[in-house]
């Protein structure tokens, strides 16, 4: 039935655009015709709205991967360097709670752990939404910071890192199996906002995933249940993020590229000084406002990303792993 209504929404939409850029043709055959320059101008306006919704559709039609138009997790690490790298990482929590909120997605914090002065050491959300996923897969890597630090008393210039993890949430429609004997369950008091409860009760989960390593967390209930529950989510969509990318390497040796989106490789840089320039560099794609991108303005980067990837090969579904 999901699906049924994913293809419905599609072709409505096809047909509404078709309806409208007819109207708004004949509109403008009316309007020359009676001498209207007004009715002329404004059919023109709206077929150049249209041109740009257009485009947006079409981009989304790269989004045709298995889990694409699944929820996401979205987690954030501070590189090293301290109060200036956890800083740097709450930075970039806002960014991408800003970009959800622009997008209409909502956002749930998972599981934060504050810095020791300001920012955050590390934090994971859920992003809620249709194709929140897909928009935001490309966006895993590290990212890095050129500034004037304001924690650094003689003003000089600070270079710091974050790491940005992207993978989807799971649903019913991908299988995958997890055995409980290769996992070790700890529970621990959660730290943060929540009143006395949360601080008295060992209802926060951690899940290590022995074969793997992968360590998974929350803590965003009062209950130990539900966290468990949520944990045994992320901990699927962490690994069947993990063979997607496994997938992707492989077709990255294969055309003899070098496009690891995983841990340890720089994917973007923010200069806010001496310059303001952002720059991805896998794509090229640049801004002179970073302002504007850490408040959430990424689509330009996250278009092209996209494209390159799609236009460059890669998996899209657990089928495609040999």
């Amino acid at each position: 039935m999901r699906r049924r209504q994913d293809l419905d929404n599609r072709i409505n939409l096809v047909l509404r655009l078709e309806r409208s850029i007819a109207d708004n043709v004949d509109m403008i055959e009316l309007g020359e015709a009676e001498g209207d320059s007004a009715i002329v101008a404004e059919a023109e306006a709206a077929l150049v709205a249209l041109k740009s919704e257009v485009a947006e559709h079409e981009l989304e039609t790269l989004l045709s991967g298995e889990a694409d138009a699944n929820d996401t997790f979205l987690q954030i690490n501070a590189g090293a360097g301290g109060t200036e790298s956890q800083d740097w990482a709450r930075m970039l929590m806002r960014m991408y709670i800003r970009w959800a909120e622009r997008h209409g997605y909502s956002v749930e914090v998972l599981d934060e752990h504050a810095g020791e002065e300001a920012g955050i050491k590390s934090a994971t959300m859920q992003i809620k939404g249709r194709n929140a996923y897909g928009w935001l897969k490309t966006e895993s890597g590290v990212h890095r910071l050129v500034r004037i630090s304001p924690f650094d008393s003689n003003a000089r210039r600070h270079t710091s890192f974050a790491s940005v993890w992207v993978y989807p949430v799971v649903d019913d429609e991908i299988d995958i199996q997890v055995s409980e004997s290769d996992c070790k369950i700890d529970t621990y008091r959660a730290s943060g906002a929540g009143g006395q409860h949360i601080n008295t009760t060992d209802s926060a989960v951690r899940i290590t995933h022995i074969p793997t390593g992968i360590v998974v967390a929350c803590q965003s209930e009062r209950s130990q249940h539900k966290n468990r529950s949520t944990a045994w989510k992320m901990l699927k969509a962490r690994l069947y993020e993990l063979e997607l990318q496994k997938q992707q390497e492989k077709v990255d040796a294969a055309n003899a590229k070098k496009t690891d989106i995983g841990w340890g490789h720089q994917i973007r840089s923010y200069v806010l000084q001496p310059y303001q320039l952002v720059k991805d560099l896998r794509t090229g794609t640049t801004s002179t406002t970073p302002a504007n991108v850490l408040d959430g303005d990424l689509d330009e980067f996250i278009q092209a990303s996209l494209a390159q990837r799609v236009h460059g090969g890669g998996p899209d579904t657990i089928e495609d792993i040999d």
